[in-house]
């Protein structure tokens, strides 16, 4: 008998902003997610992550945008424009901050949509509820200031176009294990679990 190999249908990106945050962080987080994806939720993307920069034409390639750091982020105006057509237009954005992005990140996406603001979903909210349940909405990964976890999002037109994950660290849970030597394999797999529903709702929401 002969099996079909079905090549990968999408990739993921990691987003490379300007201002001088570390944009790259997380260096194992992707490709740790994709392949947890792959497997779990029987998606189709390439084994890497690619690199799209914010004004780039190529960001309408990805289904779905990581984004990281811990400091500055500088939207200008062409990149702007592009991240609001890539959004409303059927894409979607993960930002995690990785302790330190919220300061610089609110004031950029509030220029990217001066209409919206970010509101917390709540624990019943569809995207805690795919494969994986997560009774008490977004896990908490790893510890800074104490403060509880939260998961807020963009809504554009009924759709979560953005979902921005503060007090939470959910990529260096993917990262491999061992990366930070507090984190548990339970802690790991819960932040791959999570990853995986938002993969998942954002590709079918």
């Amino acid at each position: 008998m002969l099996f079909a190999f079905i090549p990968p249908t999408y990739r993921m990106a990691k987003l490379k902003y300007n201002g001088g945050g570390d944009w790259y962080a997380d260096r194992t987080a992707l490709p740790n997610l994709i392949a947890y994806c792959n497997a779990n939720i029987k998606t189709n993307f390439y084994a890497e992550e690619s690199i799209v920069e914010v004004g780039s034409k190529e960001i309408f390639n990805y289904p779905f945008v990581y984004m990281t750091g811990h400091g500055n982020v500088v939207f200008n105006d062409q990149e702007i424009k592009n991240l609001r057509q890539y959004l409303t237009g059927g894409g979607f954005l993960h930002i995690d901050d990785n302790y330190g992005l919220d300061k610089f990140i609110r004031p950029q996406m509030k220029k990217v949509f001066p209409e919206l603001s970010f509101v917390e979903l709540p624990a019943n909210h569809a995207l805690y509820n795919q494969k994986f349940k997560f009774p008490g909405g977004l896990p908490k990964i790893h510890e800074h200031d104490n403060k509880r976890p939260q998961g807020f999002a963009l809504i554009y037109k009924g759709r979560v176009v953005c979902y921005y994950t503060y007090e939470c660290d959910l990529g260096n849970g993917w990262e491999d294990f061992g990366t930070y030597p507090e984190d548990t394999q339970e802690t790991r797999t819960k932040a791959l679990k999570m990853g995986a529903n938002l993969v998942q709702y954002a590709l079918t929401q």
